[in-house]
């Protein structure tokens, strides 16, 4: 690969996706766009990149960051979030929110949906806690095949197999010929489109628990610090924050502040007068 095919196509991955790309990982594009570089009819990753570079097309440009994303996902990913959910967040908002009975949840870069359905299920398993209220959970990610595979609750041997308690897949899943089908309850509770963290996110409306896991490493700190600010004006001052265990707030963003012990877990930082205080 040639240094400016690099350069070219590591600068629209960061400019579309905020995916910031190094020189080390310059056999990524190799591996992942000699298939999009065919699909345009072209020889090579570096005529692909050739070819944005002299004419910008926003179909070429999509293909390449949805492939360059990476779409890892898996049921009840590290547990522990989910235990938070469980026994932290719900047991919180409960007291909060008793006289509007309505709380919303977003799932950012929510891949194929294993995350989003995982938060479902565990509401299901604890309505009878929850009689007369409503839950709204909605599912974006940049990468629109995701999104699509997401909507059709649909899920392989493989991807079943991986975080999924037996106790799960018997109680919400049916057997699809080769792939296990989750139920329609459960798809009715989330909701899923495109979104992209870069961009506005004041149409997506509020919300009071916010998973954005293992995204964040993707990015520089500056572009870090602008996702975690705009995530914050989606939330009200007393919503959660789940980050990935490897992810930090700390010297990235003064818009949150982590629980204390609770790993992964942010409150919203509160401001008054233009002085920072905790709540």
């Amino acid at each position: 690969m040639q240094a400016q095919t690099f350069s070219i196509l590591a600068n629209v991955v960061k400019e579309r996706s905020g995916l910031a790309l190094t020189p080390d990982k310059a056999y990524l594009f190799d591996t992942r766009l000699m298939a999009v570089a065919r699909r345009w009819s072209l020889d090579s990753v570096d005529a692909l990149a050739n070819r944005i570079y002299a004419q910008p097309n926003d179909l070429q440009i999509n293909d390449v960051v949805q492939a360059m994303t990476t779409n890892e996902s898996l049921f009840f990913r590290d547990t522990k979030p989910f235990t938070l959910f469980v026994e932290t967040m719900l047991p919180a908002l409960k007291k909060v929110r008793a006289a509007r009975r309505h709380i919303r949840i977003w799932s950012a870069a929510s891949s194929a949906g294993q995350e989003a359905y995982s938060l479902a299920m565990l509401i299901k398993d604890h309505e009878a806690e929850f009689q007369g209220w409503t839950f709204e959970i909605v599912g974006t990610d940049l990468c629109q095949q995701m999104v699509d595979h997401a909507k059709t609750g649909l899920y392989s041997q493989f991807e079943i197999h991986r975080g999924l308690p037996d106790s799960m897949l018997h109680k919400y899943f049916a057997q699809a010929g080769d792939h296990w089908q989750i139920s329609q309850q459960i798809r009715n509770m989330v909701r899923f489109q495109t979104g992209n963290l870069l961009h506005s996110l004041s149409s997506l409306g509020q919300f009071d628990i916010v998973f954005c896991r293992n995204v964040l490493i993707y990015f520089d700190v500056a572009t870090k610090g602008k996702v975690l600010d705009a995530v914050a004006r989606q939330m009200p001052d007393d919503g959660y924050l789940v980050l990935g265990g490897a992810e930090t707030v700390l010297g990235v963003s003064k818009s949150f502040m982590p629980m204390p012990d609770h790993p992964g877990l942010y409150a919203k930082r509160r401001f008054d007068a233009g002085k920072a205080a905790v709540h």
